[in-house]
């Protein structure tokens, strides 16, 4: 199973504040900080990774906050929602939590036999918050606020929406190795074996839906995880021979990537778990100064100018 793709690895978001983006995401959903660092393409942006304790795949949900950027539109061909596993017992007091912070969010719901809230974050990205069927067992990042028994585990699952699904859905099962499980409505649940959490993908089929576009509040693209590069460039080829054009290996300091757009319209990674978050801080300082890729370090001075000042 190891040269099966392992689920998610991480999902990367817009925002159009970066203090407001940092504040939701760590003082309210009570996540880590795991890296501070800029967007490779624009170093006077920054590039915030969110996650647990060790920046473990398949919890990370990164962004790039360009300060002041319009709001997106979700629709077709993008990622429109990100689903946590939370523990039994903690939506309720979720939902207390949420609306202390002046957050709304939506009665519990049940989707595939599980219990579910939903909320957005500030620039108006689409999140929830599920108890799955088979109790997650990963370990969680606490807070002094945000205890075990409430604290995210993980993703759960991303819904892509889409205009039609037949081509997406093949992607998933003769690709990368997932299966459908269930089906509700318009909505189908693929998942994979190779992994017993993060393994989730839904499809929502949206014939009339409107184009989706990026801008904030918006998914930018979904990383699917794979152990090493050896196994990424696997994966290389065969997408290269369904007729999908994809990118090179990148560097991207943390973990090496594969980028490529999925029939439907969405922008799809294959990244791996070497070398990561650990190779350029200690794991009890994660996140804690800004780090940069190599080629802007000489530039350090002029981008610390640009980028906002996190409190």
């Amino acid at each position: 199973m190891e040269k099966q793709i392992q689920g998610l690895h991480h999902i990367t978001a817009i925002a159009a504040d970066a203090q407001r983006n940092y504040d939701f995401y760590t003082k309210v959903l009570g996540l880590r900080m795991v890296k501070k660092t800029v967007n490779f393409d624009d170093p006077g942006t920054y590039h915030f990774y969110y996650g647990d304790e060790q920046g473990s795949p398949g919890t990370i949900l990164t962004f790039f906050p360009w300060e002041n950027i319009t709001p997106g539109r979700t629709g077709t061909g993008m990622a429109t929602e990100i689903t946590y596993a939370v523990p039994d017992g903690s939506l309720e007091a979720w939902k207390e939590r949420l609306s202390r912070f002046n957050v709304p969010v939506s009665d519990i719901q049940e989707r595939f036999g599980e219990a579910y809230l939903s909320f957005t974050d500030p620039d108006g990205l689409h999140l929830n918050l599920t108890v799955p069927e088979l109790p997650d067992t990963r370990s969680p990042w606490q807070t002094a606020d945000v205890k075990a028994d409430i604290a995210t585990r993980g993703f759960h699952s991303t819904t892509l929406s889409l205009k039609e699904i037949d081509a997406t859905a093949d992607v998933l099962t003769d690709i990368f190795g997932y299966r459908l499980l269930s089906q509700e409505g318009n909505r189908y649940r693929f998942i994979t074996d190779a992994v017993p959490q993060a393994g989730i993908i839904d499809l929502l089929a949206v014939p009339e839906g409107q184009r989706g576009f990026n801008g904030a509040g918006t998914n930018h693209h979904v990383a699917f995880r794979v152990a090493n590069d050896d196994i990424q460039m696997e994966y290389h080829e065969k997408i290269m021979s369904k007729g999908l054009q994809i990118t090179p290996k990148i560097d991207r300091d943390y973990f090496y990537s594969l980028y490529f757009r999925e029939p439907g319209g969405v922008l799809f990674e294959i990244a791996t778990d070497n070398p990561g978050f650990t190779v350029d801080e200690p794991l009890d300082k994660l996140g804690s100064s800004l780090r940069l890729p190599k080629q802007y370090e000489p530039a350090r001075g002029e981008i610390e100018k640009v980028l906002p000042v996190l409190k």
